[in-house]
């Protein structure tokens, strides 16, 4: 995966997403979520993100209590150490990481605490979510860091794009 070739065409892609981003609203939910979720699973049927990380490496999910506990759990370490070592909060008000790439990504672009792993990374990219034009605003920041997300952008503004 070369994510230097993808940074730069997804950045040249992101007007015409975010014009796409627009037309999407105008559908109606079942349709849109329909169209995503099919999409979700040919596209990543195709891609394996341990070939690519590039949201593990780029950007930090947000930390909710449960997760900050669940991981202090893990590391034995109580939860306002674990926040302290490894969390900041951001200008959102929100737990996120202090630094990029993942603390616990590996070199192999394994995650190393995988089963333990925030809800945000388990439910990323949130293209099979339900409501997909709530958070249509998220999907296009995420085709600027997921190879998945901007096929799937890509896929469905087929037949919109004009």
């Amino acid at each position: 995966m070369d994510l230097e070739k993808f940074s730069r065409e997804s950045k040249s892609e992101y007007t015409s997403n975010k014009k796409l981003k627009e037309k999407l609203k105008k559908l109606k939910p079942k349709n849109l979520d329909e169209s995503f979720h099919l999409l979700h699973e040919e596209v990543f049927a195709q891609i394996d993100c341990l070939e690519c990380a590039n949201c593990c490496k780029t950007t930090s999910p947000i930390f909710i209590q449960t997760d900050i506990d669940r991981l202090a759990k893990t590391f034995r370490m109580k939860s306002s150490q674990f926040l302290d070592t490894y969390l900041h909060r951001d200008e959102d008000g929100d737990f996120v990481l202090n630094s990029a790439p993942c603390s616990f990504l590996g070199e192999d672009n394994k995650c190393l605490v995988y089963e333990d792993r925030p809800k945000a990374c388990r439910e990323y990219p949130h293209t099979d979510r339900k409501n997909m034009a709530g958070i249509l605003d998220l999907t296009l920041k995420n085709t600027l860091v997921c190879p998945a997300v901007s096929k799937i952008f890509y896929e469905i503004g087929k037949d919109y794009r004009k």
